[in-house]
């Protein structure tokens, strides 16, 4: 993707950490829709790009989503921690669709047939440069391979549930992660379950 240069000018980075993934400080000047050029300085943190998928069963009207521990929502206030969301992960050197399969695979033990690309996005622009890849896909019970669970020092519980109890609990907040809620809005909106 090329980045347009015709509103920023001088760019300037600096590494701030490189522990878990990269932090940077960029220095540079914007040009303001007055026609003057200001200086600014912003943090943006580089994780990659991932991809998520909603794994829907038709017939059942059920949705399988993931429940694990976040420590970023521990830190800010989640009393426990764990959070309800549809499987995901970083794309590292998979195409977005191959991650979101592998993903689907490793966190549900299910096995993913046809997807469908709902959309691409940046979930939190401000300071995170992840954009996520959105995707659905129908499941049943031949499809299902393993107990899931996740890999290396994933501990992850699998859940299914009615359609309309996880909307509800989109509802009352106990789904609360950004991505699930809009899966969710989305697999809705089509109308694919009643």
């Amino acid at each position: 993707m090329s980045r347009d240069t015709s509103r920023v000018r001088h760019v300037r980075e600096t590494l701030l950490s490189d522990n878990w993934y990269t932090l940077k400080k960029y220095t540079f000047e914007l040009l303001r829709r007055d026609g003057r050029w200001q200086e600014q300085s912003r943090e943006a943190y580089d994780r990659g790009n991932g991809a998520t998928i909603l794994l829907y069963n038709r017939h059942k009207q059920t949705v399988v989503l993931v429940r694990q521990f976040r420590v970023a929502t521990w830190v800010n206030g989640n009393h426990d921690g764990m959070l309800i969301e549809t499987c995901a992960g970083l794309l590292d050197n998979d195409a977005p669709e191959a991650c979101a399969r592998k993903e689907a695979m490793e966190e549900t033990g299910y096995y993913v047939g046809d997807v469908e690309k709902v959309f691409e996005l940046y979930m939190s622009p401000g300071g995170v440069t992840e954009v996520v890849y959105f995707f659905m896909a129908e499941y049943g019970a031949a499809s299902k391979k393993s107990a899931g669970g996740g890999v290396d020092d994933e501990d992850i519980d699998v859940i299914e549930l009615a359609f309309d109890d996880a909307m509800a609990y989109v509802a009352d907040g106990r789904i609360c992660d950004g991505k699930t809620v809009i899966l969710l809005q989305a697999l809705k909106l089509r109308g694919y379950l009643d």
